[in-house]
């Protein structure tokens, strides 16, 4: 991993348009579970599939059950950014970073000082009121009981992006564009089977792309550098 590690360091050192493409891997370290993993939300027991509880239809038939889920599962309130979050903020500031495209909602890269941030599936941190688009805070929605509700008497809904939704175009497009003119790609903590977010990685014509991942991705052969570390090991020397 030496010899890997000294390659990237030299990349890094060398680079002026870092891109940063990361999934749930990259929050799983500040204790944030993830949903694929064995342990995943994905593998545990629910009255309904987690697809299903957090669809957008499932939220406009059965609100009580989508906020009992979301609250319990998919709110994470009170962590805090870990090594990779501090590394890339730091990259930021030097003015090698040139965006974070993150698939995660838990506003950790914000957290950690980073402010080029592409959230593609929305953030737990924006809710508004489907009626009168009144803004609200994470701690309003945690708290509330059962359906958080407005004062004009809406439903307050997360900024997520809920299965059977489309990914905002705008931040699609920004996302589609610093990727298409990084000089340097950094794919992390993302298995690179959730579409269309996924496909990002076709829109980069550099040629230094670096995988880090625990398990092997379908664009491993495709990388310049393939880590299969934690990301932990690899940004604690970066």
């Amino acid at each position: 991993m030496n010899s890997k590690l000294d390659m990237l360091k030299a990349w890094v050192a060398e680079a002026r348009r870092i891109v940063f493409f990361g999934g749930a891997g990259v929050s799983t370290e500040s204790g944030i579970p993830d949903f694929r993993s064995v342990d995943g939300v994905y593998h545990q027991k629910f009255k309904y599939p987690p697809e299903t509880m957090i669809s957008h239809s499932f939220f406009e038939k059965k609100p009580e059950e989508f906020f009992e889920f979301y609250k319990e599962k998919m709110l994470p309130l009170g962590f805090e950014p870990n090594v990779t979050h501090k590394v890339l903020a730091r990259w930021e500031r030097e003015g090698r970073l040139s965006a974070v495209v993150t698939q995660n909602i838990d506003g950790l890269h914000q957290k950690a000082g980073s402010q080029r941030v592409l959230e593609l599936h929305g953030s737990v941190l924006r809710n508004f009121c489907v009626r009168c688009h009144k803004s609200y805070s994470a701690e309003f929605v945690k708290h509330a009981p059962g359906v958080p509700r407005c004062d004009c008497g809406g439903i307050v809904k997360p900024d997520v992006v809920l299965y059977e939704e489309s990914l905002d175009e705008g931040v699609m497009y920004r996302a589609a564009r610093a990727i298409k003119e990084a000089d340097l790609l950094i794919v992390a903590g993302t298995s690179l089977t959730v579409w269309p977010a996924a496909g990002m990685i076709r829109y980069f014509q550099g040629k230094r792309l670096v995988l880090i991942n625990r398990d092997e991705t379908p664009f491993d052969d495709e990388a310049d550098l393939v880590f299969h570390e934690s990301l932990g090991s690899v940004f604690r020397e970066l």
